[in-house]
C-alpha cells in the first residue's frame, strides 16, 4: 500500500526554524506543490515577564479605597446594572496601556463615550474596550493582566 504522504527534509524545516529563531517572527509557513510545512514558536519568556512587571501595581490600590466608599452605593447584583460594561472577547483585562503605566481609567474617572476604558489582549491583538456612554466610573471589577470572559462584568459606570 502507498501513501500519498510527501517526504519532509528534516534540513528544510530545521532552515525554516532557523529563520524563526533569527527574527522576531513567532510562525513562518512555507508552501511548495502539495507539501505544507508550518512552524510556530511561542512567545519569549520576556512576554510572560509583562503581566509580571505589572506587579508594582498594586501601588495603585491606593485608590482602592475609594472603590470601599462607593461600595454601598453600588448595586448588589452588579449583572442587571445599567451601566455595567462587559467584556466582549475572552483575553486578558489590562487596565494601562503597557506595563508599569498609568491606567487608562480609576474609581471616580469622568468618561466620554467612545473614551479607552481599557484593553482586551486576545490572541497577541490588543483590544481596546471603549465607553459604551458618558459617565462617572463607580466600580473597576477586574484587576490588571486578569484573564475575563466573553460577557463577563469589566466596570460600571454611572
Amino acid at each position: 500500500m502507498k501513501t500519498n504522504k510527501p517526504n519532509i527534509d528534516p534540513a528544510l524545516v530545521r532552515e525554516i526554524a532557523n529563520l524563526l529563531s533569527e527574527s522576531d517572527l513567532t510562525e513562518i509557513e512555507v508552501q511548495q506543490e502539495d507539501l505544507r510545512i508550518r512552524v510556530v514558536r511561542a512567545p519569549p519568556t520576556v512576554y510572560a515577564a509583562a503581566p509580571v512587571a505589572v506587579a508594582p501595581a498594586p501601588a495603585a490600590p491606593a485608590p482602592a479605597p475609594v472603590p470601599a466608599a462607593l461600595a454601598p452605593a453600588a448595586v448588589d447584583d452588579v449583572s442587571k446594572h445599567p451601566g455595567l460594561v462587559t467584556s466582549p472577547m475572552v483575553g486578558t483585562a489590562y487596565l494601562g496601556p503597557e506595563p508599569g503605566a498609568k491606567y487608562f481609567i480609576d474609581v471616580g474617572s469622568v468618561v466620554k463615550e467612545g473614551q479607552t476604558l481599557l484593553i482586551v489582549e486576545a490572541m497577541k491583538t490588543m483590544n481596546a474596550i471603549p465607553a459604551p456612554r458618558a459617565g462617572t466610573v463607580t466600580r473597576i471589577l477586574v484587576e490588571n493582566a486578569q484573564p475575563v470572559e466573553y460577557g463577563e462584568p469589566l466596570l460600571i459606570i454611572e
